[in-house]
């Protein structure tokens, strides 16, 4: 925790941030970029009467819309032009990870370096753009069937209503994900992450002043409130532990001579997080869960028998929500992790380089060593995204606290936040190491 404080310190020293100035440019286009992501939040899709939506809104909030809702940054009980956020690129590109180990073209299109990730990346746009129109018919079509105390959510429906919204939502959608690669390219972080991540925030305030307004009114002890704060601050220092967490496996270097001279013979680790996944697993398991619930919560009581039943099964705290949910981020923990990180390769690496752990032959015994220990640390890894997913969903359902105070939001925030701070910690080190350079070179010419 020490060290944690330390590089946040250094990371936000804003004397030396002041003097970097590739980096204050990419702080200010991240910034400049979360702003227009915010702005737009606020511009309604045309034909939607607000005072009647906000009704009919209230009466769903406390469901799966809810969640929706926080990963929208509140843009969909707004029906805003940024109603879908992100989440139709995240389905598309959990598609295409599971698509890529099954299809050989997908395969053979991976392993040809930057321009098949390219590829790939089209690919993951145009899925992207399939799903956003899908999901955005099915909102149109659901606002349509949707009445309040005051009348029809749609002030005008028929095909152009549909159509509108469809191309709004649509474009709305990709603007974000091109939003957020610029972010990813030209900013700090990761754009996508950093969107998700601003829309939390952003309704946090709020949050917790409906929290205090519950309080006053006598739905929630005070006693509970500051148990509840305390559960928020005990969950962000349990997640610093656990993405700090790491196992070090040994690695020696053999000697060798070069003339007269002995180099290596040192011994140094190879770190293996226990979270090698972050909060992907959990944004795509959400993103699962959502895209089938949310035309569910829209369709309300006109919809099909079998989708009533299904929603009222998948209601907030309920035993299938959280066993699809807990299942959803256990396996998507493992594929991702299996995607990212890759023992045989790291074998072939240690091999190639003359290391080897100690005790363990070079090659496939290493690599077996290795997916042994990846197996495990994912394992705990997978419990703990699990845990602090699902242990504050069920005091949400039983208390109807926010969904801003759950597991899963302060899990996105705490993660972005200290993937961020590392980030700029990287880009502060590598001005510093360009100063002493140039001044190197320097006194090398007066010299």
């Amino acid at each position: 925790m020490a060290s944690a404080a330390e590089q946040l310190a250094q990371s936000f020293n804003f004397g030396a941030i002041s003097k970097a100035t590739e980096l204050k440019k990419r702080l200010w286009f991240t910034l400049g970029a979360l702003v227009i992501y915010r702005l737009g939040t606020y511009i309604p899709v045309p034909g939607i009467d607000p005072d009647t939506l906000e009704q009919i809104f209230q009466q769903h909030s406390g469901g799966i819309l809810g969640v929706f809702d926080m990963f929208a940054g509140g843009a969909l009980g707004r029906m805003t032009i940024f109603a879908l956020n992100v989440v139709p690129y995240i389905t598309s590109a959990i598609i295409m990870q599971l698509m890529t180990p099954i299809s050989p073209q997908l395969a053979a299109l991976k392993k040809e370096g930057e321009a098949g990730r390219k590829k790939l990346n089209q690919y993951t746009r145009y899925g992207t753009v399939v799903l956003a129109s899908f999901q955005s018919l099915a909102i149109a079509v659901g606002l349509e069937g949707m009445t309040g105390p005051s009348g029809s959510a749609v002030i005008d429906p028929g095909i152009f209503f549909r159509v509108s919204t469809v191309i709004t939502l649509t474009g709305g959608t990709i603007f974000l994900m091109w939003l957020g690669e610029q972010v990813t390219q030209r900013g700090v972080g990761n754009g996508i992450s950093l969107i998700i991540f601003s829309g939390i925030v952003a309704n946090l305030p709020s949050a917790l002043a409906n929290t205090l307004e519950l309080g006053r009114t006598g739905a929630l002890s005070a006693a509970f409130i500051i148990l509840l704060l305390l559960m928020g601050v005990a969950v962000i220092a349990f997640i610093v532990f656990m993405e700090r967490a790491q196992r070090r496996v040994s690695v020696q270097y053999p000697k060798r001579q070069m003339g007269n001279k002995m180099f290596g013979g040192e011994s140094s680790h190879m770190p293996l997080k226990v979270n090698s996944a972050g909060v992907i697993p959990v944004i795509f398991a959400s993103s699962i869960l959502l895209m089938p619930l949310t035309a569910a919560g829209f369709s309300g009581t006109s919809g099909p028998e079998w989708l009533i039943s299904f929603t009222a099964l998948m209601g907030r705290g309920s035993p299938l929500y959280l066993g699809l949910y807990t299942s959803c981020i256990m396996f998507f923990t493992f594929f991702y992790v299996a995607h990212v990180v890759n023992p045989e390769e790291m074998a072939e690496n240690l091999k190639k380089h003359g290391g080897f752990v100690p005790g363990i032959r070079p090659g496939k015994n290493t690599a077996d060593h290795l997916s042994y220990i990846l197996t495990r640390l994912t394992t705990v890894g997978a419990l703990y995204l699990a845990s602090v997913a699902l242990l504050p969903e069920i005091l949400i359902s039983q208390y109807q606290v926010p969904f801003y105070f759950g597991g899963t939001s302060l899990l996105i925030v705490v993660t972005v936040t200290m993937d961020t701070v590392g980030q700029i910690h990287s880009h502060l080190l590598a001005h510093q190491y360009e100063g002493l350079i140039k001044k190197a070179k320097l006194k090398g010419r007066r010299g």
